[in-house]
């Protein structure tokens, strides 16, 4: 079985997560795990900044609910950069709309090592 810091290490993760619990405990594991995180931002607002002024994002985790508002547009700017991300989210797959409903789905709340193994396993 893949070790969790084998996956991670040196990779940089761009962490969309608008929970501070949940955010800073992605964090903190994935740090643990060698990775470098961008991150945690809130919003889709900065989440789009930061991936425009950010090269070299080895993937994302996002939640799609972020202050009542859908992280789509985000999924989006990533999929055209090619960069691997899954949807951390309580809710339903069948609630994810096309092009997204093939997007790996971790439901919250999130085991970080399902979440290495999807991105990088």
């Amino acid at each position: 079985m893949m070790q969790p810091g084998q996956a991670l290490t040196g990779r940089r993760i761009l962490l969309v997560e608008d929970d501070y619990f949940i955010a800073v405990d992605l964090k903190t594991w994935f740090e643990e795990g060698g990775a470098e995180v961008l991150g945690p931002v809130p919003s889709v607002h900065e989440a789009l900044a930061l991936i425009a002024r950010t090269s070299g994002i080895d993937a994302a985790v996002l939640d799609i609910n972020l202050q009542d508002e859908l992280v789509y547009p985000v999924a989006d700017a990533l999929h055209a950069r090619g960069v691997p991300f899954l949807f951390a989210t309580g809710y339903d797959p069948a609630s994810v709309p096309p092009p997204h409903g093939a997007v790996a789905l971790c439901q919250k709340p999130i085991d970080p090592l399902v979440v290495a193994r999807t991105l990088f396993g």
